[in-house]
């Protein structure tokens, strides 16, 4: 298998760097169980995730949640599922060449999407227990059919599918591996061969001024991938990428003026000679006050392969994540936020002060299918004392889908249950 020789350099960005970039999401129909201030999760889902509203900086790529439409814009994640059947493959900006430096050489857009188009792809996730789907881009970095994308791309799906150069049969996938904290993910096509790859470049060479194509699913267009083109107007920026529902601080990004759309998250941004010198991860969007300019933020793809490289070596670190996690399919929360502050509408009846307790059990999974209901507290888990959500989400995420754990837990009249439950494969993470 193919690795990448990694010349990343140590990255220290200065505080005067640093930008506050937030995301306000479209996921508009979506309920939000995880309210400001409440101490909840979904099953193994870090429970830490709080609700902001503010835009700034969006995550690149588009969800369709629920029946309702939205994108990750604001800075936000360029995910993407905008009302794409308002929009026609003419809406997409032309390629075309443009003369730089005033010297007379050409920086031929054309020529560059034309050598990458055919290793990016459209990948789609069905959000499963969200009840709706993402899209976004990704790198075909192996003719075998490894894929490089952001992590938010594929965070939450039960079902991934790509199409190759935004045309022919949609394959499915499978997450390889992911590392939340960095954004980064690996993912499988399944059952192909033989595919083109893109040049990957070296993003320690990268300099401000410096001329760049972005190509990506921009808002879930049919056809080729869309085309943009920009300079490097900033190097080791630290943003907070977020939507209503998660955020994320990301350090020593590019920052780049071509214009970055919702669907662009996982897409390249490349050099004149074409080659991946970043990720396209994240797009500034403003506020109604204040409207967004052309900034878009991308992860070196030095660092994104020093990643893809720990990923491939199939072990599980506190950063890297193999494969899917174990899935038990419980939204939880303290008994005290539970009593406290409900979102849930129960009764208050909270019978242990220890333990995660239940505010939603999600249809069809390994939790529904042993009893297990709202207003029930979960108090061991694998022969372990659960005391708090946090402690149920780290024992869950020390097993693997498939196994066969015990469970007791403490119904609202007091009394006590026990059975094993076989774990499921959960979303990606």
């Amino acid at each position: 298998m193919t690795d990448y020789k990694d010349n990343n350099q140590n990255i220290n960005p200065e505080d005067n760097n640093t930008q506050e970039i937030f995301l306000s999401s479209d996921k508009e129909s979506q309920t939000n169980s995880n309210p400001q201030g409440s101490d909840t999760s979904t099953n193994n889902f870090s429970p830490s995730k709080s609700y902001k509203k503010i835009t700034a900086v969006a995550l690149v790529g588009i969800a369709t949640i629920a029946g309702g439409v939205g994108a990750f814009i604001g800075v936000s994640f360029a995910l993407n599922h905008q009302n794409a059947t308002n929009f026609s493959t003419s809406s997409r900006p032309p390629s075309h060449t443009v003369t730089i430096n005033n010297s007379g050489s050409k920086f031929n857009i054309s020529a560059i999407a034309a050598k990458v188009d055919p290793s990016v792809v459209d990948i789609t996730s069905t959000l499963g227990y969200q009840g709706g789907t993402a899209a976004g881009t990704g790198m075909i970095i192996t003719s075998s059919g490894e894929v490089l994308t952001n992590n938010h791309v594929v965070e939450g799906a039960t079902n991934l599918t790509v199409k190759i150069d935004g045309k022919g049969p949609v394959y499915k996938a499978k997450v390889i591996g992911t590392d939340l904290a960095d954004d980064v993910a690996l993912i499988q096509i399944k059952g192909v061969s033989g595919l083109p790859t893109v040049k990957l470049g070296n993003s320690s060479n990268v300099r401000v001024g410096q001329r760049v194509v972005a190509i990506g699913n921009a808002l879930n267009l049919p056809g080729s991938p869309t085309v943009t083109a920009g300079t490097i107007s900033a190097l080791n920026r630290s943003i907070t990428a977020a939507n209503g529902y998660t955020s994320e601080h990301l350090k020593g990004m590019i920052q780049t003026d071509a214009p970055i759309n919702p669907g662009n998250s996982g897409g390249p941004l490349l050099n004149s000679s074409g080659q991946v010198i970043g990720m396209n991860t994240a797009a500034a969007t403003g506020t109604s006050s204040q409207p967004g300019s052309n900034i878009g933020f991308a992860i070196p793809i030095n660092r994104a392969v020093n990643i893809v490289n720990q990923i491939r070596k199939g072990q599980n670190t506190s950063q890297i994540k193999i494969g899917v996690p174990a899935f038990l399919g419980v939204e939880i929360m303290s008994p005290q936020a539970a009593n406290s502050n409900n979102p849930y509408g129960f009764a208050n009846n909270i019978p242990t002060t220890s333990g995660a307790y239940i505010g939603n059990v999600l249809n069809g999974t390994p939790a529904a299918s042993i009893g297990l209901s709202s207003g029930d507290v979960i108090t061991s888990f694998n022969h372990q004392t659960i005391t708090s959500p946090s402690s149920l989400t780290a024992a869950i995420s020390k097993l693997s889908p498939g196994q066969r754990v015990p469970i007791k837990w403490v119904g609202p009249s007091g009394n006590t249950h026990n059975a094993t439950v076989k774990l499921a494969a959960g979303p990606a993470q």
